[in-house]
């Protein structure tokens, strides 16, 4: 390679299959919180094209995943309704996570009528040990070789539902790049390494600590909104918020295999920009037939219901809530999900229920004891906040209602709890109690006795406890209390 090159990395990142407008929450200076419309996969796809008007034959667009997944209209159409979209943006590449959701040979139908491909270097079929998919690619633009390693969330088959990993195994992927990389560099003759990953920030920071040769580490899972990239190890590193609300875009200068200069952008979706005619018709087409189901109003909110924090939000809150009312049980778990764009003040619709909980799943009981809940608790405190990275498997803390706990975050695995209070009296290990869940992230299989699903789903709670009050005021109480 001779001479300066300019090339232009576009990330999108957990879109959670936003495909149209929807309402996110931003931070003002003092600290105030307030919401205006962002997203839709038409004005991402004007980003694009711009980006490439202003830089010919140099711009290289790459998805982290969680893409097919998080609407009702993707999750009842298995994903499929995204391809035509997809099709139409000119991604170069992509890894996984929730599109696993669906099992993976419909993910292995879903990308086999993608005009490119998946990359995951650490998703094994179990028999044969081979890759699933393409673990690695070699892509032309503005003149340089690049090479793109994919890593898909290795949680898969560690803590979700076991048909989302039918057959399949996953690594962490980090000792298969050391190879990847050496094999890239030395026979591909690539100018650039760039990895896309879906682990999330932490083990990402990790893994550019700890590998050399990475130049670019696209980053997603943990819904990061960085605004600067972070530099390890000579990687520069972004993520770009989700739901599509956000792009991320680097301009690079390269020459001799070295990036002399870098610029980089956090670019707002927002709703002054212009759709995509193209897009915006397919997205119109594939909501019209779900359009008055959707946005058919179930109550009203007079707090804003989002799911920004880690420890206790009001989005959860509701859905816990719920399932108490529905089930009469004494407490209630969901698993700390990170996608549900915010429902602001105002109308509720059955949109944002989909959106809060589009997998709707039973809802469910289960008799645990004391001891059980505390080593439950334990366990996902040390799955969210484990010193090392590497141990982190999940998404933000476990929700809970119906409890309080008080936690010290950088006490070792199994001694962060200092107590922990159920309706209000200090826990009795020996004692049963009536817990309502959803999904085995709630409530894990290996914990408690008479299990059992509900005649009720999950959006069925939801609706019945928002439309018997109508209107709604859901507050945060402390639950989990950092000492």
């Amino acid at each position: 390679m001779g001479g300066k090159r300019h090339l232009t990395i576009l990330q999108m990142n957990d879109t959670h299959a936003y495909l149209n407008l929807h309402p996110e929450m931003f931070i003002k200076e003092k600290g105030e919180v307030h919401f205006r419309n962002a997203g839709g996969f038409s004005r991402i796809t004007t980003i694009f094209k711009e980006a490439r008007a202003q830089n010919p034959g140099g711009v290289l667009i790459l998805d982290n995943g969680d893409t097919f997944h998080g609407t009702y209209p993707a999750v009842s159409s298995n994903g499929e309704s995204l391809i035509p979209i997809l099709n139409k943006m000119g991604i170069d590449g992509m890894t996984a996570h929730w599109e696993f959701a669906y099992g993976p040979n419909h993910l292995k139908k879903l990308t086999a009528a993608l005009e490119y491909p998946m990359l995951a270097n650490n998703c094994y079929d179990k028999k044969s040990k081979q890759p699933i998919f393409p673990t690695d690619m070699v892509i032309e633009r503005a003149g340089l070789k690049i090479g793109v390693i994919g890593i898909a969330c290795h949680i898969v088959d560690k803590t979700m539902p076991s048909h989302f990993s039918t057959g399949v195994s996953f690594t962490l992927g980090n000792e298969e790049l050391l190879t990847q990389i050496d094999k890239l560099r030395k026979v591909n003759h690539v100018d650039l390494i760039v990895v896309l990953s879906h682990l999330g920030f932490p083990i990402e920071a990790k893994i550019a600590a700890e590998v050399d040769g990475i130049d670019i580490l696209l980053s997603a899972h943990t819904h990061n909104r960085l605004y600067e990239p972070v530099l390890i190890n000579n990687t520069l590193i972004i993520q770009s918020g989700c739901h599509g609300s956000f792009i991320g875009r680097l301009d690079l200068e390269i020459e001799n295999r070295q990036i002399l200069t870098f610029r980089h952008k956090l670019i707002e979706v927002s709703e002054s920009i212009q759709p995509d005619p193209q897009v915006q018709a397919l997205i119109n087409y594939i909501l019209e037939p779900h359009r008055a189901m959707l946005q058919s109003k179930v109550g009203e909110t007079k707090t804003a219901l989002h799911r920004y924090a880690q420890l206790e939000t009001t989005m959860d809150n509701l859905l816990l809530q719920s399932l108490i009312e529905i089930s009469n049980a004494e407490i209630a778990f969901s698993n700390g999900w990170r996608y549900g764009a915010p429902i602001p003040p105002g109308p509720i619709t059955m949109n944002d229920l989909w959106n809060i909980i589009p997998t709707n799943p039973p809802v469910s009981t289960v008799e645990l004891t004391g001891k059980e809940i505390l080593e439950m608790l334990e366990e996902n405190l040390e799955r969210t906040f484990a010193g090392n990275p590497y141990h982190q498997m999940g998404g933000y803390m476990k929700r809970c209602f119906g409890l309080r706990m008080f936690i010290k975050i950088e006490n070792p695995a199994g001694t962060r709890i200092q107590q922990l209070f159920i309706n209000d009296q200090l826990v009795d290990i020996n004692q049963t109690y009536l817990a309502s869940f959803v999904t085995m992230q709630g409530v894990p299989q290996k914990y408690g006795s008479n299990r059992r699903n509900l005649n009720a789903h999950a959006i069925d709670a939801l609706k019945q406890f928002i439309e018997k009050r109508g209107v709604i005021s859901i507050q945060l109480n402390d639950i989990v209390q950092v000492v």
